[in-house]
């Protein structure tokens, strides 16, 4: 069974009247805490608790009734024998993500007990030490059993160390399943042993698969599933308790037939059409390939996409089958393998592809022949065959319910691909559309469509009212609570009892309804649901007079154990774990360590042959005689593990040997979490290097200071645009390959700014000097990083001691004046402000702050022949007064006051980026003014002016590539010491080489005009061949397997890590973005 799924939480956990009447008795185990689950626990779920306690159970309960909560009363009688400091612990499994997550947080809110939850994405926890940490650390571990299962196997976890295991939806224990389940028991858990965790299961219905409720096998069913999980099934003998607290749905039958097939149907038409094509794929095919084991898995899927379609066309009709072709054809190879369910077929799919395009052309071009067809909300387009009789039937009761209060419905069916077509086709029907529509599938390992993430999404919104239609697959039978469901509709019919049991326990509301869209022309189905209810009917009659004690006879893996560990594997993990160890070999874009496998049919059974990969060290397995090829692949696979085992190629604990046990630490497992860590969601491993000509410091000094000034030179392209002059301080002069630096900066649509460094000497600063130009500083930063601050009318300044941080820089950036400075133009009138009167020349070339519309503006001038009268823009007759009223009701007090001429405060950008290349809109625009009312305009800063805003603009870029620059040239100098000649490449064809240097240190995501992409190429292909060429020389004896190996070893992220923490150079790359 997949990892993921539906979810599901305890019912509403009423308190029973009859609660006070029977208790456990809760001696030394019962919890010391606040939380106690009894005080809200029904009679039946103390009585059942009870029984839990004094042996196995599995607990036999409809869904709603409270099985979790009886799962937790026993946790918390048990808790004496998980509660720290105890080493044993309480294990919970649950068989979906969903259910993992949601079980976990019932469990937390329930009791006072440290819960660990590992599901999925729980691959990190790969080793000893990891689990070792989480089995100090939690009380309760719930988990997926697949998880729980690997840790058995490689003794990560063991069953002595499991005081209580509990399984939700225990009927998946099969003895003639390979469920997780079942493996865990039949490997794990010997009755023979002294030590035995206490067993509890749960289920809505004990028997599961096709067939399982029959009158032969429905006794073998139940007495299989006690024997294996050691457990007794248990109900509640007083049925009058349980209807007091759960409702069941009243169930009904829609008919939408009789279908009818014929040779002249349109249905017939289109398989013909369908079928042909198939055909044709399949001999192209055929002319393509020899490989008998390539044709026979192409043709497998091949088929299995075919009869897709036809089930599309049959259930959903032509519009539904269109869809299905679409979903298909854009997904990827793995994607069309989850969408057919079709695990682990590898094969080539060419031709399926090739099939889907053709039968999508077809299905196309009889949609979208009439024009009105195109449009699904069409009411025309309401027949035949666009949409089939059973969808048309469906549609009619959901639109006979659309208008009703508060309704939820799930519709289920048995395909994914059935799910999304139907969902897309209902969410486009406009008179549908209070239906608020999405699906419902599991998560499946490749299938990135539904992540994990996405699916509680989707939940979340179906609780909370936003969606109230889903459409889903098996996986919402299991656990799904949403309490508030009303409506639970079988598109699809269920195809056993249990799923029938599943599906109606979503429908939880009073006076709710469980439908069955069934063909009347189909006397099958219309006897189906009747059958269902008498099996139903006749399991509670099994369970409570018991017929026969006859089991099931299940088939017994083979085991290959390593004494000195404890650790061992079945044949049926042993092909997974082969897998595994394949792909750890060295392998790049060019070989990819994948294990082959050939069959042979012999006269006593069918032979498994396995080629391994030509770099393990060994080459061929063969297996024994086998009744079938999957009992022969499980035989082979088991025999190549015991010979690497002996070979020392896996560990005692059969896991692959890492040649660095550091690496191991290193390396995580992919998987499909909802976490999506990429490159940017990664932690930092170091603080990035400050460099030292801007680390020395100026604080504790005498009076006066000297500081070397550099001038910074803007030339705008076009000069259209006034910037302020600004200067650079401090305290150690710059490098002379720094000094001099010249930049281009790339403004939007195609403007650009020359800035250029340029040596002005010393100046001058006292100490009250220095504190003022530290608090302008902080100031404009505030300003440029985040101006919320600055919304309030005080802002402290020169709070903050930064010179106890390792990462300081020592540096300040002011503007300056050239020349003779000119004073203000004298302006002797005031101005009202929304702060009071203020004096024009304060206002004007300052910063002010608009509450209205949350933004800052620096003031320009003020508009002498224009008042809040004058037409507001181009409108023509709407003055500024009528525009105010109209967007933001505000009223003005001083309409006839001047307006203020004013630009927005800038948003940062990374001006280093190649913006050219990117923009597509106009070229060169004209700077943008607004004219603002004085009375809604606040004054922040006084004297800081647009053009030293626009300068300051220009600021972090500057100084993001001077600090990187200065950290280069400090890397120049150090390489120098070893490799003098490096420092003389300055020929005028090769750029100096601090600037290669600054190129070799930025990556890709720092989004600048130039990064290490090119030279790592180099770098990497002459490294590659220098280990190579002195390893080839050193080891003469190797073949190419094992010098590769020791050239991986010595050629990989881990060993340049510890290198450059070793030469002192970690923080020198340049892996941020501005």
């Amino acid at each position: 069974m997949d990892d993921a799924g539906s979810t599901s939480s305890p019912s509403d956990q009423g308190a029973s009247s009859g609660a006070d009447d029977v208790l456990v008795e809760s001696g030394a185990g019962a919890l010391k805490s606040d939380k106690d689950p009894r005080k809200v626990a029904r009679k039946y779920q103390l009585e059942l608790c009870k029984r839990a306690l004094e042996e196995n159970i599995i607990v036999y309960l409809g869904t709603g009734c409270g099985k979790t909560h009886i799962a937790v009363l026993l946790i918390y009688e048990l808790g004496h024998l998980i509660r720290k400091p105890e080493k044993n612990k309480c294990i919970f499994l649950a068989p979906t993500v969903a259910l993992v997550q949601q079980q976990a947080r019932v469990i937390e809110d329930s009791l006072d007990l440290k819960v660990g939850i590992y599901c999925g994405s729980s691959n990190q926890f790969k080793n000893h030490r990891d689990w070792e940490k989480e089995m100090e650390q939690y009380e309760v571990l719930v988990m997926t059993p697949e998880i729980l299962l690997r840790n058995l196997y490689h003794c990560f976890i063991k069953m002595e160390s499991i005081a209580l295991l509990i399984f939700d939806e225990c009927h998946h224990a099969q003895v003639q399943s390979n469920h997780p389940y079942a493996e865990i028991m039949k490997l794990f858990y010997k009755t023979d042993d002294t030590k035995l965790p206490r067993i509890f299961g749960m289920t809505a219905s004990p028997v599961v698969g096709k067939g399982a409720s029959s009158q032969a096998n429905l006794s073998k069913s139940i007495n299989s599933l006690e024997s294996l999980l050691d457990a007794k099934v248990y109900s509640v003998e007083d049925k009058e308790e349980l209807y007091h607290f759960v409702s069941s749905p009243v169930i009904t039958v829609y008919d939408y037939g009789p279908v009818i097939r014929n040779t002249s149907s349109h249905y017939t038409s289109y398989c013909t059409k369908l079928e042909q094509i198939k055909r044709q794929c399949i001999e192209e095919l055929s002319k393509k390939t020899n490989d008998y084991q390539s044709l026979r898995s192409a043709k497998k899927l091949l088929n299995r996409m075919h009869d897709s379609i036809l089930f599309c066309l049959e259930s959903l009709g032509l519009w539904g089958a269109l869809k299905a072709s679409h979903i298909l054809l854009n997904g990827d190879h793995f994607e069309r393998n989850e969408l057919m369910e079709e695990e682990g077929n590898n094969g080539d799919d060419t031709a399926c592809v090739n099939y889907l395009t053709r039968a999508d052309d077809i299905l196309a071009t009889d949609c979208l022949r009439d024009a009105i067809a195109a449009d699904l909300s069409c009411v025309e387009i309401l027949r035949e065959p666009f949409f089939s009789r059973k969808l048309l039937r469906l549609i009619g009761i959901l639109s006979s319910f659309r208008l009703q209060q508060n309704m939820k419905c799930i519709i289920f069916v048995n395909r994914i691909v059935t799910a999304s077509s139907l969902s897309y086709i209902l969410q486009r029907l406009k008179f549908l559309a209070s239906w608020k529509c999405d699906f419902l599938v599991g998560v499946h390992s490749r299938l990135m469509s539904m992540s994990r993430k996405k699916m509680n999404i989707i939940l979340d919104k179906f609780r909370s009212g936003e969606l109230n239609l889903l459409i889903a697959t098996k996986v919402g039978e299991e656990g799904l609570d949403i309490q508030t469901c009303c409506l639970v509709i079988r598109f699809d019919l269920p195809e056993t009892v249990a799923s029938f049991i599943q599906s109606r326990g979503r429908a939880r509301m009073p006076q709710s309804e469980y439908a069955f869209l069934v063909n009347s022309g189909n006397q099958k189905e219309l006897d189906l649901i009747e059958k269902f209810r008498k099996d139903e009917d006749k399991m509670n009659m099994e369970i409570a007079f018991r017929t026969s004690s006859e089991t099931f006879i299940g088939s017994e893996d083979r085991i290959y154990k390593v004494d000195s560990s404890g650790a061992s594997i079945s044949s049926g993990y042993s092909i997974s774990l082969l897998h595994q160890y394949c792909s750890k070999l060295p392998h790049d874009e060019y070989f990819d360590p994948n294990p082959k496998f050939f069959f042979l049919d012999d006269l006593g059974g069918t032979i498994c042959h396995i080629i391994l990969p030509s770099n393990a060290p060994i080459h061929q397995i063969v297996s024994t005689q086998q009744s079938s090829m999957e009992d022969a692949k499980k035989d082979a696979c088991l025999k190549a593990i015991e010979e690497l085992h002996k070979l020392g190629a896996l560990s005692d604990y059969l896991l692959p040997q890492q040649s660095n046990p550091n690496v191991e630490e290193l390396m995580l497992d992919s998987s499909d979490s909802d976490s999506t860590e990429d490159e940017d969601s990664r932690a930092e491993l170091h603080e990035m290097l400050v460099p030292a000509a801007l680390k020395e410091p100026w604080s504790n000094l005498e009076d006066h200071v000297s500081l070397s000034s550099y001038y910074l030179k803007f030339n705008p392209v076009p000069e259209d645009r006034i910037y302020k002059s600004f200067g650079l301080f401090v305290k150690a002069p710059l490098p002379v390959e720094a000094e001099s630096m010249e930049l281009d900066l790339h403004l939007a649509h195609s403007r650009s700014v020359m800035t250029e460094l340029v040596p002005s000497g010393f100046a001058e600063f006292g100490k009250d000097e220095i504190l003022l130009a530290q608090n302008f500083q902080e100031m404009f930063l505030k300003l440029v990083l985040d101006r919320t601050e600055f919304v309030s009318e005080f802002v402290p300044l020169g709070k903050h001691d930064f010179s106890r941080s390792s990462s300081s820089t020592f540096y300040l950036l002011l503007p300056v004046t050239l020349g003779d400075a000119l004073g203000r133009k004298s302006h002797p009138s005031d101005i009202r402000l929304a702060s009071g009167y203020k004096s024009i020349s304060d206002v004007k070339n300052s910063l002010v702050y608009a509450p209205y519309k949350s933004t800052f503006y620096f003031i320009t001038d003020v508009v002498q022949e224009r008042n809040a009268y004058s037409p507001y823009k181009d409108s023509g007759t709407l003055s500024y007064v009528d525009h105010l009223i109209k967007k933001f009701h505000i009223h003005l007090k001083y309409p006839k006051q001047q307006l203020l001429h004013a630009k927005p405060l800038f948003c940062l950008h990374n001006l280093l980026h190649n913006r050219k290349q990117e923009d597509s809109g106009p070229q060169q625009l004209d700077e943008y003014f607004i004219d603002l009312p004085p009375e809604l305009c606040e004054l922040k800063v006084l004297g800081f002016s647009k053009d030293i805003g626009s300068s300051i603009s220009l600021l972090p870029s500057i100084m993001h590539r001077l600090e990187n620059l200065l950290v280069a040239i400090e890397l120049k100098h150090v390489l120098s010491v070893s490799f003098p000649e490096g420092a003389e490449v300055t020929a005028e064809r090769v750029r100096p080489f601090s600037i290669m240097l600054l190129e070799a240190l930025t990556t890709e995501k720092c989004q600048e005009r130039f990064s290490l992409e090119r030279l790592e190429i180099i770098g990497d292909a002459f490294l590659k061949f220098a280990v190579g060429r002195h390893f080839f020389l050193l080891h003469d004896s190797l073949d190419e397997g094992g010098l590769t190996r020791k050239r991986s070893n010595v050629v990989k992220q881990f060993q340049f890590i510890q290198a450059s923490h070793k030469k002192q150079l970690a923080g020198i790359h340049t892996g941020s973005v501005i």
